[in-house]
């Protein structure tokens, strides 16, 4: 690793629309953070920056990056962390193989991702893909808990400024549907652990034992999960829904976290893939087999090696023509639902719709009620409830709502995300043992040949640093404040009774609920539509999916929300909000030069990382700064700032310079630091007196084609230009 000065504060490179933004923005804050002697330096945790740290010894020397995401995972272990963390590609597979293929026409000659390995190199080549795919950041860098809310700022303006929602009718035929058995809820299992223990995961077979995972680690009160999908149950539970949304007339929709859930989901969508094209796959599987089709890899890769084979494009035609039609990603260009695994992500899919009024897109272009099939009852119950009370009650106004904050426990991999190396899809009949370093069976299923196991673990301090956050933010706010957990649940079970004697000892019993999924869905939307707030105290995976599914109603976007992650040895970690319309936003700077991605959520974070500092270092100017960022986003909001989503209008970069004035002229006009006001008034006048020279020099290279040299890995040199177009901005920025 290559040795490097640690600046005050770390703002990450990232992809797509986020990593353009940065392009225009970061300077900006650079020059601003400097006047008060303040660095603001980057680390690389891109998609194509872990591809290139991941083989340096497939590279030149001039071509080699250093590991910054282990950098950074040193760092947040320690009360000096204060990142800024923007939201980066979960990948999938396939968009780890592009990413890989654009690396290589770029001259870098990094190995092909081997799908089906078979030599010890390959195995070797592909064990480092798999260390890149899925959630592979968030875990390494969230060492602590998760604090998100709309600023005060923003859901004053979403009042004032309510967006439109899709009307709700008790008649539609939108639904949500669960596997009623054979799922991972179904067959949990957990423990609490009373002392520390090594352990091992194995599956017992005819033939033997084969070590699936060993040299497993846990300290002592770690909770500890296993469970299991069956696909034989997942096959007949798909099988009946696509018939079933037939006969029904509405859209079929499958809603993973393809992205996150890396090893789980594709699977699960692979299933549905091949569910809806069963009579292709039963005539045809072996000649599909041999042109190389992964059903795993989506529809439309599927399409791709077949496309040569008359006899099965016609059967995928036929079966295509038999079936209920599909909820479309892009009904102009094709593109349904099960095409690509990241394309529709539970989080961001599911609250679109619900906005939306329980509408999809079909194939005709049209909205249409749909069938939203998520196989797993753990979480499915929270859209179900949602879906179920919009029917009952029409849609949510935003202009009354009031608001759910969330305290999320996901410190140091806790939950599910932090389980893909322990997930497998069993080769063979057998039982799926996790056994203790004492001989102790600690867990045991027996499954059959292509079922999902899964196992995933808490440890007991960053679960009682969740439910201690989570009294703080109750006493700041005096909200009604529920726990989302299910004693039904085997591990929420566990975690209950980890939680119960906490607020107990700490005498707040009685400030605080405990519900189900579905019953907090429930009283959290009676709550908000009265205009109340409450806190959702959550686990990992239903932090990330309520911070967007509330948002997403109160806000029209989760990339506005605030998130503050206290790290547990001291440090902070600010992220941005979410980045899943991201690629829809490159897509039309490409086409057409404009960026519509709004940098709210960094402005924001920006001014948290600022007070913090200040906090953490005793640095008066850096409180400053991070009190003027909040004015200059105030200004944002007030004028109307934000980017339009129309070519020709305001974008992101015009946003960026409003950002840099109000800024500047916030910074003019305050009395607790006279050099930097006396630094900034220039800066403040030089700004609003050639206003419109700068939007001039913005607006007029919209709408032509951009050229950025790479969707994965910019040329930064064409980024740059594209990114700052005003030399009269630059000029006065520098």
């Amino acid at each position: 690793m290559v040795n490097k000065t640690v600046p005050d504060i770390i703002y990450t490179k990232v992809d797509e629309a986020p990593e353009l933004a940065s392009a225009s923005l970061l300077p900006i804050i650079q020059r601003f953070a400097a006047a008060a002697d303040i660095t603001v330096g980057t680390r690389d945790i891109s998609l194509a920056g872990r591809i290139l740290s991941t083989f340096p010894d497939k590279l030149s020397a001039d071509q080699r990056v250093s590991d910054d995401l282990a950098e950074l995972g040193e760092l947040v272990k320690t009360p000096e962390a204060n990142v800024i963390k923007l939201p980066n590609i979960s990948a999938s597979v396939p968009q780890l193989l592009a990413a890989v293929s654009e690396l290589q026409a770029q001259g870098y000659d990094i190995p092909d991702y081997p799908s089906e390995p078979a030599t010890d190199a390959e195995k070797d080549v592909r064990a480092r893909y798999d260390t890149i795919k899925g959630s592979a950041v968030n875990p390494v860098l969230r060492e602590g808990n998760s604090d998100r809310r709309a600023a005060a700022a923003v859901k004053s303006f979403a009042q004032k400024n309510p967006h439109r929602m899709g009307e709700w009718s008790a008649d539609s035929k939108t639904r949500v549907a669960a596997m009623d058995g054979g799922d991972f809820f179904s067959n949990e299992k957990s423990a609490t652990l009373a002392d520390a223990a090594k352990a091992k995961i194995v599956l017992e077979t005819a033939d033997g034992e084969t070590v699936l995972k060993d040299g497993l680690s846990y300290p002592a009160g770690t909770v500890v999960d296993a469970t299991y999908m069956s696909a034989a149950a997942l096959d007949a539970f798909l099988a009946e829904e696509i018939e079933k949304t037939k006969a029904e007339g509405v859209l079929f929709s499958m809603h993973l976290k393809a992205t996150m859930m890396k090893v789980s989901d594709p699977i699960i969508f692979g299933h549905a893939v091949k569910q809806f094209l069963a009579p292709v796959f039963e005539k045809f599987g072996a000649e599909m087999d041999a042109l190389g089709v992964s059903p795993n890899s989506g529809l439309g890769d599927l399409l791709e090696r077949v496309k040569g084979n008359a006899d099965i494009m016609a059967a995928i035609d036929e079966t295509m023509a038999a079936r209920p039609p599909m909820y479309m990603v892009d009904s102009d260009r094709g593109i349904t639902n099960l095409h690509v695994p990241s394309d529709v992500i539970v989080d961001a899919s599911m609250p679109a719709l619900i906005r939306a009024g329980g509408k999809g897109w079909g194939p005709d272009n049209k909205e249409h009620d749909a069938a939203c099939v998520i196989p797993d009852n753990s979480y499915a119950p929270v859209y179900d409830e949602a879906i179920k009370f919009f029917k009952a009650n029409g849609k949510l106004n935003p202009a009354t709502a009031g608001t759910v904050q969330n305290i999320g426990l996901m410190a140091q991999k806790a939950e599910e995300y932090g389980s893909h190396p322990t997930t497998f899809e069993i080769p063979v009949n057998g039982s799926v043992k996790m056994v203790l370093d004492d001989g102790t069976v600690l867990h045991q299923h027996s499954v059959e040949a292509g079922d999902i196991w899964r196992s995933a673990s808490a440890r007991k301090a960053p679960i009682e640093d969740w439910v201690n956050l989570a009294i703080a933010r109750q006493k700041a706010t005096g909200y009604r404040s529920i726990f989302w957990l299910d004693a039904a649940r085997a591990h929420d079970a566990e975690l209950i009774a980890m939680v119960k004697p906490i607020l107990e000892a700490q005498g707040v019993a009685d400030k605080f609920e405990i519900m189900t999924p579905r019953d907090a869905t429930r009283a959290s939307l009676e709550t908000i539509t009265k205009g109340e707030n409450t806190i959702a105290i959550t686990g990992n995976v239903l932090r990330d999916y309520l911070t967007d599914l509330f948002p997403i109603l109160e806000l029209a976007t989760s990339a506005k929300m605030l998130s503050i992650v206290k790290l547990m040895q001291g440090g902070g970690l600010f992220e941005t909000g979410a980045g899943g319309s991201a690629p829809k936003h490159v897509q039309q700077l490409l086409g057409q030069n404009h960026l519509r991605w709004d940098s709210l959520g960094e402005f924001c974070a920006l001014g948290e990382s600022f007070k913090f500092l200040a906090e953490t270092k005793d640095n008066a100017r850096a409180k400053v700064l991070g009190e003027t960022v909040e004015t200059a986003t105030q200004g944002i909001l007030d004028n109307g700032r934000s980017p339009s989503r129309k070519v020709g209008e305001p974008d992101n970069r015009d946003s960026h310079y409003w950002f840099a004035r109000y800024w500047a002229e916030a910074l003019a006009a305050q009395s607790d630091d006279a050099a930097l006001a006396a630094e900034f008034a220039p800066v403040a006048k030089a700004l609003a007196e050639n206003e419109g020279k700068i939007t001039g020099e913005l607006a007029e290279v919209q709408g032509t084609p951009a050229d950025i040299g790479g969707y994965y890995h910019a040329d930064p040199a064409k980024l740059v230009a594209v990114m700052r177009p005003s030399a009269t901005l630059n000029g006065i920025i520098g």
